[in-house]
Formats: C-alpha cells, structure tokens, sequence
C-alpha cells in the first residue's frame, strides 16, 4: 500500500504539473519571442523619419549607428543599394518594394522585419530589421530549467508526503494485523493501539471490543462447562452407590471402573474449565509441546478396557501391535479420547457381535492407528467428518474429535472400505523421534515400556477404586 500510494502521488503530480509546465513554457518562449520582435519593429521605426528627410548613404549610417544595431538593422534605398549586409530573401524585398507591404519574415538564421518608406517622387526605400535565433530564445532555457526544477520539488515533495502518510496507514495495518493473527492463534490478551487514519483508528477500537468480548464469551462458556461437569457427579454417586449394593462381582467392579474414570474424566474437565485463561492457553499451543506418549500402549491399555464389552456382546476382535516404539509428541489423554472415540463408533453404529480390528503400525515417520469393522460401513465419509453432523444417530463430534487430535500431531484421518466389509478408519500421527532418533532412541515419556505399563497399571488403579460423593 505504501509503494502504491507514492506512485499513484507522483502519477497525479506529475501530470497536473506538466499540464500547466507545457502551456507556460510555449508562453515563455512566445513572449521571448515578441519582446525581440518588438524591439526590432521599434527600431525600424525609428529609422523611418530619418529616410523621409535624407537617403543620402553617410546620413543614413550615421543613424544606424546611434540606433547601435548597425549588425542588425539594414537599409535598401531606393537606388537599390543597401547600409549594411541584407538577410532577407529576394523575392520578400521585392514585394516589399512592389506592393508597399510590411512584411515579417523567417529565416534560417532568424526573423526579418521588412518596412517599405515611401519618399518623394514615388520612391521606395525598406528598412530591414534582423533578429538573430539566438535573440528569438533569449532566456527561454533558463526560464524551462527553473520550472522543471520547481516541478521536480513539487513531484518529489508530493511523494514523500504520500509516503509518509502511506507509512501511517502500513504501519497501523501492520499493528492490526499482528494483533489479529495473536488473537487467532489463542493470545487473548492482545490489543492494539488505535493509530492512523479514522477509519484505521474505528477498525482498531473495534477490534479492541472484539477481544474483549471474545474474552469474556469464553470465561463464561468454561464457568458454564464447569458447572455441567459438576452436575455429572450426581448420576455418578448413584452408579457407586448401585455397584456397592451389587457387591463384589465382576459387573460391579466394572460399574465402580467405569465410574471412576468418568469421575477422573470430569474432574480433568473442571480443573481445565477453571484454570483461568492466560494460564491455560499455552498448553493449547501446540501438540509438539507436550510429553510424549507411545500410541501402542495406549490402545493396548484402551483395548483392554473394551475387551470387556466385546466379549459380553460377542464381538470378535483382532489387535495387531506393533512391537517397536511408536511415540507421538501427543498426551496420554488426549490420544486415549481419540482410541475411545474410534471404538466407541464401532459399539455405537454396529450391531452386537460385529467383528471388528485394531492396529497400530509404524513408518519411516508416521505411525497409523486403524479400526476396521464389518458393519454397514459410512456411506458418506465427507459428512461423516462435519462437526455436528452424524451419519449414525449420534452427536457427530466423534469423528471431528479424532480429526482436530490427527491435525494437532501434523496427521490426518482417513476413512475407506475395510476388508471386513464395512469401515476402516484411519489415524496418522507424525512420530516424536521422526527428526532423527531411531527405533531404539530414548523419548522422553516413552523410552522405557516397563515404566509406562506401570504408569497405565497405577491408573487402572485410580480410576477402579471408588470415591465417596462430594
């Protein structure tokens, strides 16, 4: 916008000076010209009551002379002789002579000034006044150079104001630019400083009351996420109290399981819902920032959870684990979300006793999660991945949550036709070790395996033993 402004600045100036420098240079070479003209008519003039007294050739040099143009100043009389060196063409005297005709006239060396005097007797005698080329344009070069010098300021000032004032607008839109992107990528706390023109000044206070409000929507959405979490716990004090009446049996264990990792779930809701934002927003920035976790272990700690509801629905089921390391700069939890999501869609839109398959499986810089089922399948697989829009029944956020974790890691999901007939669904994530650690390399959160089925072992734990009511 800058460098544009300063050329449309010296574009108008440029051609609203050389609409007026053409017309006044032609006037001052006009002028130049008729005050040399003028000047050489008036001396013919003088000259004329001087022939009408006396043509004698001494008398009429000796007034040439006074008149101090003798060079340029030249006399036929009428015996066809001439007082000094004649410039005119032939033809011209002679019609000056003839017809009694003032006449002017250019030449190549300059203008000529014929004036016929009738004498006595008929006679005619001309008095020729010369103007050399040089007189003609006396001073017009001088006069041009100022005014293209002029010109040149004007243009040159014209544009540096242009660009100073296209600085102004560049730098607010800069200022409101970054400040844009900052919002965008999660800094809530930036403003701007409203600067420039008014318009730029408006489009900064209202951005300014964008942010705000933004910030405020959002504290008012994790209060109300709080709270809704909160009023889970009722239904989850009467499942424990439900499992405590069943007893010690395996269905009241996995009663008492599943309601304490939902228990473990809500509290993780709340606590995020109420950390306050500026304190929040950095573990939103990036996947690459968290810990890393190995994606086989987790779906063998997840899988073990749904064996459970396989077994009792007669589901057959295949796991095929890598055996090598397969970490993700991905946290633990979130990776589990994405596992539940992906099986839970296989419990959820397939009929009891549909067999279904997990695997995990590792490249040179990408590891793939896939699920297979042999249900209906998804016959629409672009819908199937719009937020809110289900192809089955259900809340559609499933799917738009696997999508959003495989773009955090730099992934991407997939869905196809599986060889058991009906959905394959497939998840990439970019390895944490990929920039140049090997299979054998430490990661951090992953080197050892031993220490992450402990870790998934105490959790198992946690989340088993029941909790008493708030």
């Amino acid at each position: 916008m800058r460098r544009a402004l300063a050329w449309i600045a010296l574009a108008v100036t440029s051609m609203v000076a050389l609409s007026f420098l053409i017309p006044l240079a032609l006037l001052v070479r006009e002028q130049a010209r008729d005050r040399a003209t003028t000047a050489a008519e008036q001396r013919a003039s003088a000259l004329s009551p001087v022939l009408a007294l006396t043509t004698r050739r001494a008398d009429v040099q000796q007034a040439v002379a006074e008149l101090g143009s003798s060079d340029q100043l030249v006399v036929r009389l009428p015996d066809g002789g001439f007082v000094g060196t004649s410039h005119a063409p032939r033809d011209a005297l002679d019609r000056a002579v003839r017809r009694r005709e003032t006449l002017a006239v250019d030449t190549t060396g300059g203008w000529v000034y014929l004036q016929p005097v009738v004498l006595q007797g008929d006679r005619v005698a001309v008095v020729e006044a010369f103007v050399p080329t040089a007189d003609l344009t006396r001073g017009v070069a001088a006069s041009w150079g100022v005014m293209a010098l002029l010109a040149l300021g004007l243009i040159g000032g014209s544009v540096l104001v242009a660009d100073r004032l296209g600085a102004r607008v560049v730098r607010s839109s800069r200022s409101l630019k970054r400040a844009s992107l900052a919002l965008g990528s999660g800094d809530l706390d930036v403003r701007v400083e409203p600067d420039g023109p008014p318009e730029l000044q408006e489009a900064g206070a209202a951005f300014n009351t964008m942010a705000d409000r933004v910030l405020d929507l959002l504290a008012v959405e994790r209060e109300l996420v709080a709270d809704l979490s909160h009023r889970l716990r009722t239904p989850l004090t009467a499942l424990y109290l439900e499992a405590d009446r069943m007893g010690s049996t395996p269905s009241a264990r996995r009663v008492a399981e599943a309601a304490g990792q939902l228990e473990s779930e809500l509290d993780s809701i709340i606590a995020a819902a109420r950390t306050p934002l500026a304190s929040a927003r950095p573990a939103r920035t990036a996947a690459g920032a968290a810990k890393a976790c190995d994606v086989a272990e987790v779906v063998a700690m997840r899988l073990d959870f749904w064996s459970v509801l396989a077994t009792k629905q007669g589901r057959p089921y295949e796991r095929s684990l890598t055996p090598r390391l397969v970490p993700v700069a991905f946290p633990e939890d979130d990776l589990a979300a994405v596992v539940d999501a992906l099986i839970g869609n296989v419990f959820r839109h397939t009929p009891e006793g549909t067999a279904f398959a997990v695997r995990v499986e590792r490249a040179d810089r990408h590891v793939f999660l896939t699920v297979d089922d042999a249900g209906p399948g998804v016959a629409d697989p672009e819908a199937a991945l719009t937020r809110g829009v289900s192809v089955g029944g259900s809340t559609g956020l499933g799917l738009d949550i696997v999508a959003r974790a495989s773009r955090a890691a730099d992934g991407e999901l997939t869905i196809t036709r599986a060889p058991l007939g009906g959905a394959r669904v497939r998840v990439s994530f970019v390895l944490a070790d990929a920039g140049g650690a090997g299979d054998g390399g430490a990661v951090t959160g992953v080197s050892d395996r031993r220490r992450s089925s402990a870790s998934t072992r105490d959790r198992r734990r946690r989340i088993g033993r029941p909790r008493p009511a708030p």
